[in-house]
């Protein structure tokens, strides 16, 4: 195969809006490229009228077969064997990192260097000393980068981030966060690069657990001090080509710690992928002076909330708040309230922020995640993995 094969699509073709287009040049074509590709072609209708209109440039990825697939799929302008390759097409201005873990880094750097915008999966890389290469090199390219933390643009999420930035809550005390799913558990299931350290960084830790820890940034504040404990409970797992063949598998199955904020709350962490009937089981709670908020991703339109001294008594508790309507966040795109949105939309919110970021020379902080906070994240991911093999409480440092 050529490094680069041509595709007829509408992806190419002129805008027909006022809007700026921006070349999307995406590396991986799985899970996150069906996900990042899908918002690509709602945003131009749906987040009406656009700040950008994307342009599907170009693809590229490990698996010749399946890059070239994908491109046909999702409408992509061109598909190359070599990332490096479509990082000197001129017609990119976005580069599009949703490749494994340690495909993160080096392309990342490259990207930038070569003048693009830097969108990067989560967990930012592998370790805080790559995370921080990577820091480096976009602040020094000066070009917009961001992490993909994409249940910061749930719209309950952020209406809970609005209720807490009001000061309605007062003072808060309490953080719990829990990433539950339950794929992991079969030790017959081939082994895959989420299991493998050298390729992945963590298990449970970087894949479920950074989500945590970043909306704990993003909703309490600052970490100072981490006591964690991990724990694998399946040494090794059945080869994909060869089942007969065992390759060990490396990472934690499953992380809970207990973390201390600067500002004085206490906070819980756990994720797993070993909790039977668990599919996306991402939630969190929130205790504070005035009241508290609960959150589960499973039931993503929903914000629990109690507010004390509420009256009359006889009926105060937690009310269930249908995140619907449209004066909550983002739903003016969207449809009339009560009519749901899925986990697929978290995607459409956050490239329209990093889009509006680019096109506005708005910043993408401190709604949106950016290589620093992914930076900030992998620092707290080493100390945990630190704290759970000294059997220390280790203290956060930038």
């Amino acid at each position: 195969m050529s490094d680069e094969v041509g595709f007829t699509s509408m992806a190419g073709a002129k805008a027909e809006h006022d809007a700026p287009t921006l070349g999307i040049g995406m590396l991986g074509y799985a899970f996150m490229g069906k996900a990042h590709s899908n918002a690509f072609k709602k945003i131009p209708y749906m987040m009406y009228p656009p700040v950008a209109i994307p342009r599907l440039v170009a693809i590229a990825g490990r698996n010749e077969d399946a890059a070239r697939e994908a491109a046909k799929r999702y409408g992509y302008e061109n598909v190359y064997a070599d990332w490096r390759k479509m990082l000197e097409n001129d017609a990119v201005d976005v580069f599009d990192n949703g490749g494994p873990n340690d495909a993160h880094a080096e392309p990342c750097i490259a990207a930038a260097r070569a003048g693009k915008h830097v969108f990067c999966e989560k967990p930012l890389a592998r370790t805080a000393e790559e995370a921080k290469g990577m820091l480096d090199a976009v602040q020094q390219a000066n070009v917009k980068h961001m992490v993909a933390f994409n249940y910061r643009f749930v719209p309950a999420v952020v209406q809970a981030r609005k209720l807490i930035e009001s000061g309605k809550l007062g003072r808060i005390y309490h953080w719990r966060a829990t990433y539950l799913q339950e794929w992991g558990m079969d030790p017959r299931m081939p082994t895959s690069w989420r299991f493998q350290k050298d390729v992945a960084g963590s298990g449970s830790l970087g894949d479920l657990g950074s989500h945590i820890i970043d909306l704990a940034r993003f909703l309490v504040g600052e970490p100072v001090t981490v006591a964690a404990m991990t724990q694998n409970w399946i040494a090794e797992r059945p080869s994909g080509g060869d089942p007969s063949r065992m390759i060990p598998s490396d990472v934690d199955d499953a992380f809970v710690a207990a973390v201390e904020f600067e500002n004085g709350a206490l906070g819980t962490l756990e994720a797993t992928r070993f909790a039977a009937g668990r599919k996306n089981y991402n939630a969190f709670e929130i205790n504070a002076e005035n009241g508290s908020i609960s959150f589960n991703m499973e039931r993503l339109n929903e914000l629990n909330v109690f507010w004390r001294g509420e009256e009359p008594k006889e009926t105060r508790g937690f009310h269930n708040a249908l995140i619907s309507e449209g004066f909550h966040p983002y739903w003016e795109n969207w449809w009339p309230h009560g009519h749901m949105l899925g986990w697929e939309h978290s995607f459409v919110h956050e490239f329209h922020h990093f889009f509006d970021a680019i096109v506005n020379g708005k910043g993408v902080a401190p709604y949106g995640a950016t290589f620093e906070d992914g930076y900030r994240n992998a620092v707290i991911c080493d100390a945990v993995v630190e704290s759970a093999q000294s059997g220390r409480t280790v203290s956060i440092k930038y």
